[in-house]
């Protein structure tokens, strides 16, 4: 069966309650975001005692870490904003095993300066691309060295934000330190939206075999909002990729609150991967229940 999960950073407390939230909601894994408000885990801080502590408390709360958040801009076009930001990404990835799950995400960044989610320009040509491809390769072999898995996961505005520019970078950087992430909503934009059914069964036919864990928010139209949209839960501190919700066009809000076609989506994943972690996000601590109760749903509707 597929285990319901939530990041971790959608609950801004201190990390005991932390994980007595997350497992009263009836959650058995996490997302680790590592953000605790008692515990000093920001750059150069981390430890392995304190990783330890970590997935300890998580697991005497019955919710192993299932993967660890390590979304940032990969190729920030800064060059000392870019070294920082994949110094943190692998500070991450070299404690992963000490947080109890090998698997560090992070999508593939842009050549804008001010967002992690606008696309520049940049992002489509062979020069862009060359420099996504090496950060990523070097990404791979970092984590395969330290006994993880860089995750990366597609979305639109990114360098790789198709099914095609996905299959040319695990083409091009096949190597055991790299695997998907698959999010089926980071897929759509206006031109394919209506689309659905087709660019779903067209994912899967090409990834399937590339997934390690599955995500569960929604997608739909923008209507006459084009800008980028954040949402406030509720913390001052939290980082930018829990308050997105979508940029342009295209809207991305918790799961249900949208067109994705989860009946299709649990079909096409449970083929090949029937207890993958799913993870639920783009919500606010209040929407938990009612989206848990949406995910379960679906999963039982289909005997997963």
């Amino acid at each position: 069966m597929m285990q319901t999960g939530i990041f971790s950073g959608y609950f801004p407390y201190e990390l005991k309650k932390t994980a007595e939230v997350i497992r009263g909601h009836g959650f058995n894994t996490v997302q680790l975001d590592l953000h605790f408000k008692d515990l000093d885990v920001t750059d150069g801080q981390i430890t392995p005692e304190k990783c330890k502590t970590i997935r300890e408390t998580f697991r005497d709360h019955d919710l192993p870490v299932s993967c660890i958040s390590g979304y940032t801009n990969i190729i920030h076009p800064d060059a000392e904003t870019r070294k920082s930001r994949l110094a943190r990404l692998k500070e991450l990835i070299a404690h992963a095993q000490y947080l109890g799950s090998p698997y560090v995400i992070s999508e593939t960044g842009t050549f804008d300066t001010e967002s992690d989610w606008v696309h520049h320009p940049k992002n489509k040509t062979e020069e862009g691309w060359e420099d996504c491809r090496a950060v990523i390769a070097d990404l791979a072999q970092f984590a395969y060295d330290n006994g993880a898995v860089f995750l990366l996961e597609t979305y639109v505005n990114n360098v790789v934000g198709s099914v095609e520019e996905t299959l040319r970078m695990f083409a091009e950087v096949d190597h055991p330190g790299l695997g998907l992430l698959m999010d089926p909503t980071n897929y759509f934009e206006a031109h394919n939206i209506d689309d659905m059914d087709k660019i779903l069964n067209q994912v899967f036919d090409a990834l399937s075999d590339k997934i390690y864990i599955g995500h569960a928010k929604d997608v739909k139209r923008s209507g006459d909002d084009k800008s980028e949209k954040h949402s406030d839960i509720g913390d001052d501190s939290a980082a930018e990729s829990h308050t997105f919700r979508g940029v342009g066009e295209i809207e991305l809000p918790a799961p249900g609150l949208g067109e994705l076609n989860y009946d299709l989506y649990f079909k096409r994943l449970a083929q090949k991967h029937p207890n993958i972690p799913m993870i639920i996000e783009h919500l606010d601590e209040s929407d938990v229940p009612r989206a848990k109760a949406f995910i379960d749903g679906k999963l039982r509707a289909h005997g997963l």
